[in-house]
C-alpha cells in the first residue's frame, strides 16, 4: 500500500507563501495522479488541486486559482503544493492524497472519492 507523508505546514502572515511537499514512503509518486485537499474545522473537507501521473493535467479550485501550483519534482519523487498570497480563508489542516494504482488518471478530478490513500495533514495557519 502507499504510505503518504505531508511536510511544509506552519504558521505565515496573510500575503505570505508556503510550500506544502507530499511524498511516499514506499512507492514513488511519480507514477501517481496526486490531489491536494483541505479541511477547516466545522467545514468539510474541499479539494485544493491535483495533478495526472503523467503531468499533462492540472485542477485548481476557483477559490486558489492563480494563487496555488501543483507541482512534481520526480528527481526527487514529490509533488509540490506551493502556495502564494496566503488568505485567512486558506487556513486548515491539507492533506495529501493518491488513488489505489499508479497510471491512473481516468475520472481525476477534485472529488474525494478518486483517491485512496491519504496523509495525516499538515497543518496551514494563516494570520496575522
Amino acid at each position: 500500500q502507499l504510505q503518504i507523508v505531508e511536510s511544509g505546514g506552519g504558521l505565515v502572515q496573510p500575503g505570505g507563501s508556503l510550500r506544502l511537499s507530499c511524498a511516499a514512503s514506499a512507492f514513488s509518486l511519480k507514477d501517481y495522479a496526486v490531489g491536494w485537499f483541505r479541511q477547516a474545522p466545522g467545514k468539510a473537507r474541499e479539494g485544493v488541486a491535483c495533478i495526472s501521473s503523467n503531468n499533462d493535467y492540472t485542477k485548481y479550485a476557483d477559490s486558489v486559482k492563480g494563487r496555488f501550483t501543483i507541482a512534481r519534482d520526480n528527481a526527487k519523487k514529490t509533488v509540490y503544493l506551493q502556495m502564494n498570497n496566503l488568505e485567512p480563508e486558506d487556513t486548515a489542516v491539507y492533506f495529501c492524497a493518491a488513488p489505489r494504482l499508479p497510471f491512473v488518471n481516468y475520472g481525476l478530478g477534485l472529488q474525494m472519492n478518486f483517491y485512496e490513500f491519504w496523509g495525516q495533514g499538515t497543518q496551514v495557519t494563516v494570520a496575522s
